[in-house]
């Protein structure tokens, strides 16, 4: 199979930094969807959107912007009182998402945050914050994800409910250009050789850290596995050796860069707490960029995975 040097994914994981901004921007006009000020919020999604929506609850809840949890749509803990839902969802269409909001309608006020402005979600939610200039024709998620959670993030900035160390977005945006030109450095199976890589991440990072493994997944049918970076030495580090990876998003634990280096590693560590660091949203463009340079290297093309479709729509008999 032939593919081309520049896929429609590799396309859209380009436009980040102008849908970051173009995200930040429409948050003002979000009142109605975004959680406000000590609500006890619950935000929901499907694979990557649970991601994000994990990194999500981690940021607002360290800003002290309220308790926030995340989960799975399909998991969501039925009976237990949130003062508002928030969903994640591209498509608008997934079906555990509408299942979940339609339940809760006329109790729990809900908001949703979608691509698409003609699908089932407006109907479904209180409230919904469209991002079409977000939105992909790829299977595989990259800008929308990011651009959801850089609306979010934003939101909380104009809060002043960043945590500590958190960058402004227009930072992170600048970053991404950087993220973008930088090398990778023969990841995706040249120069270094490797044949695994395993993503860390640690507080809000950690949602990154399982979004770019999905990437990998999802994009090259890679083997990669995500984990908090302090579990890192609690069994992880088993598969550590020469010709695998640790990528890091996030400053580094102390000692583990030794741990990595000690067992033939190789590490990979683009984001922390210096100047020349990249935010860590940034370092997940790196990461996507690898998924898609990975998956041609191995002569698949990330624009059509394996096993894969846009939106998860469950039919009768779903269990």
């Amino acid at each position: 199979m032939t593919i081309a040097a520049s896929s429609r994914t590799a396309e859209e994981i380009a436009s980040q930094p102008g849908t970051w901004r173009r995200a930040a921007r429409l948050a003002p006009r979000c009142a109605d969807v975004l959680p406000r000020r000590g609500e006890r919020v619950a935000v929901v999604g499907c694979g990557t959107s649970w991601f994000m929506a994990q990194s999500y609850a981690a940021l607002r809840e360290q800003g002290g912007h309220g308790e926030t949890d995340a989960f799975a749509a399909s998991e969501f803990p039925h009976g237990r009182d949130y003062d508002r839902v928030l969903a994640l969802t591209r498509s608008g269409t997934t079906t555990e998402v509408l299942d979940l909001l339609a339940r809760l309608r006329g109790g729990t006020p809900t908001g949703a945050v979608t691509a698409d402005p003609a699908t089932p979600v407006r109907r479904a939610a209180d409230a919904v914050a469209v991002l079409d200039f977000a939105d992909e024709e790829s299977v595989v998620q990259t800008r929308f994800a990011t651009s959801a959670l850089a609306l979010l993030r934003a939101h909380l900035e104009a809060e002043d409910a960043l945590p500590a160390g958190v960058r402004p977005l227009a930072r992170a945006a600048r970053d991404a250009e950087r993220a973008l030109a930088d090398p990778l450095d023969g990841l995706a199976g040249g120069g270094t050789g490797v044949e695994q890589v395993t993503f860390l991440g640690t507080g809000w990072t950690y949602g990154l850290a399982l979004e770019a493994a999905l990437k990998m997944r999802e994009a090259a049918g890679a083997w990669t596995e995500a984990y908090p970076a302090m579990e890192y030495r609690h069994g992880p580090v088993s598969i550590t050796a020469p010709g695998r990876a640790v990528w890091t998003f996030g400053p580094l634990p102390g000692g583990l860069a030794d741990d990595v280096r000690g067992v033939g590693g190789t590490l990979v560590a683009a984001s922390g707490d210096g100047p020349e660091d990249l935010d860590p949203l940034a370092d997940l463009v790196r990461a996507q960029r690898l998924a898609v340079a990975c998956a041609v290297a191995r002569g698949q093309d990330p624009d059509r995975p394996r096993n894969l479709t846009r939106s998860v729509v469950l039919g009768p008999g779903r269990g």
